[in-house]
């Protein structure tokens, strides 16, 4: 995508000369000059016909050029350890239980959620639910992955597991309730399994279950794993896989344990736009009703915002490219014909037009060439995050925060009228503490849960 700027008559520019090494080019002009804006300026202009292939020859000086879009810079932030007496066996998930106790529960990869008070000085926590002896967790990308409480959980006492299983492998979802005895355990006993999806490979597992603003239960697939998309299920509304999926866990379908929602996209409808009274009845379509968005290779932590009720997405890349999605009903976002804004195979039929990122990062410098925002710093894997709704960082309110699990830098962003207005680093690369998830507590502030055992509150750096 070429962007073309139109400069007033008072802007003023400046041609001169940078010398750039290797390919680390970006990183090290980003980080070598005090004026981001600059920077920017240079990467994103376009005079006429000039690309930013001449980025590097160019500094732009505007004077009064208020007819000038460019995307502003975000504060950075530090990470204060939220509960530094505990340690976790890499923490995958972390919720403020909605029952107003001032509890949270953390679930770790192995299959064990931990619950205790949302206090600083806490020393210990209880076992909320185990399920670690089924053996979850037998290569890097399966175990407990995901856990969503019921809206009404203050009433119903409800919550759901996602996780793997073995012998056939397979991706298990399913309700349990809280013991009636005692609010700080659940009771296995009374689970009851919703849905099974067979899973050809260990990983790209997907591993979101989270519950929208409409009651219903969203949940993110993987695209069955290995690498490439090897059985084109990316484009194939006849398998679950690579998909979120939205379902009503309060109704059952038929035989299923679960609902279809009348308004999910690919639901049956006759020729005059009427749902069929049975919602599998997709002829001539062959489409699964429960899916909601197709085309994502694995989406690794959604959320919705608080606020507009938007969906985002962050959502794992192969070769060269991670990206974050904004996830509309029946929208298709291209894997595995595309990763990010590239073509990916060209030998895959799309199955409607893809919808572009909001926003991609390459895996290393080299490619920021190729890259729709080339000063944005690479990474490997992508956590997506929240949209920032809290109130102690007034500066971030309306960003949305993400990072790399590789890496460990943390990014925002913020994104009008269909384009990102802000974005930077907010936190610098940090191997070390490889990020697996965010987690948004119920006053909009945000956490940040490594692989490092801690589990981390973002707040503003002073």
């Amino acid at each position: 995508m070429i962007r073309t700027m139109h400069i007033p008559s008072v802007a003023l520019v400046v041609w001169g000369n940078l010398r750039i090494l290797g390919s680390l080019a970006h990183d090290f002009v980003f980080r070598s000059f005090s004026s981001r804006l600059l920077f920017r300026a240079m990467n994103f202009l376009t005079i006429g016909k000039i690309t930013r292939n001449l980025f590097c020859g160019a500094f732009l000086v505007l004077v009064g050029a208020s007819s000038v879009s460019a995307a502003d810079t975000l504060p950075e932030i530090d990470l204060k350890p939220a509960f530094p007496n505990l340690k976790f066996n890499r923490p995958l998930w972390m919720e403020e239980i909605p029952d107003g106790s001032k509890r949270v529960i953390v679930s770790e990869q192995n299959g064990k959620v931990h619950v205790f008070p949302k206090e600083a000085g806490v020393t210990q926590t209880k076992t909320f639910v185990d399920i670690s002896p089924r053996k979850t967790l037998v290569q890097n990308e399966e175990g407990l992955l995901a856990f969503a409480f019921h809206p009404q959980y203050k009433s119903n006492g409800r919550f759901y597991l996602y996780y793997t299983q073995q012998s056939p492998k397979r991706e298990v979802l399913s309700e349990v309730q809280v013991s009636k005895d005692d609010r700080d355990k659940a009771d296995l006993a009374t689970e009851r399994v919703l849905l099974e999806i067979p899973h050809p490979y260990w990983n790209h597992n997907g591993g979101t279950a989270i519950f929208g603003p409409d009651g219903y239960l969203y949940l993110s697939q993987g695209d069955g794993g290995l690498g490439g998309d090897p059985h084109n299920v990316g484009q194939s509304g006849h398998h679950l896989l690579a998909k979120i999926l939205r379902l009503d866990v309060n109704s059952k379908t038929g035989r299923l344990e679960y609902g279809i929602p009348k308004d999910n996209p690919f639901v049956a409808k006759d020729r005059q736009g009427n749902v069929k009274p049975d919602p599998f009845d997709t002829q001539p379509e062959g489409l699964r009703p429960e899916i909601w968005a197709y085309g994502l290779r694995n989406v690794w932590r959604m959320s919705f915002d608080k606020q507009t009720g938007e969906l985002w997405a962050g959502d794992v890349g192969q070769d060269k490219w991670e990206e974050v999605d904004l996830i509309v009903k029946g929208g298709n976002y291209g894997w595995s014909g595309r990763e990010g804004f590239h073509d990916y195979n060209k030998n895959v039929k799309l199955s409607g037009k893809a919808l572009d990122p909001v926003i991609e990062y390459p895996h290393n410098a080299g490619l920021a060439g190729e890259c729709k925002f080339p000063d944005h710093s690479p990474g490997q894997s992508i956590t997506g995050g929240y949209v920032y709704r809290g109130k102690a960082m007034p500066a971030l309110q309306g960003a949305y925060i993400y990072a790399d699990f590789q890496n460990g830098t943390i990014w925002g962003l913020k994104y009008e009228g269909g384009r990102v207005t802000a974005r930077g680093t907010l936190s610098k690369e940090n191997g070390g503490r490889q990020i697996a998830s965010f987690a948004e507590d119920a006053d909009g502030e945000i956490y940040v849960l490594a692989f490092d055992s801690k589990i981390y509150q973002v707040t503003l750096k002073q």
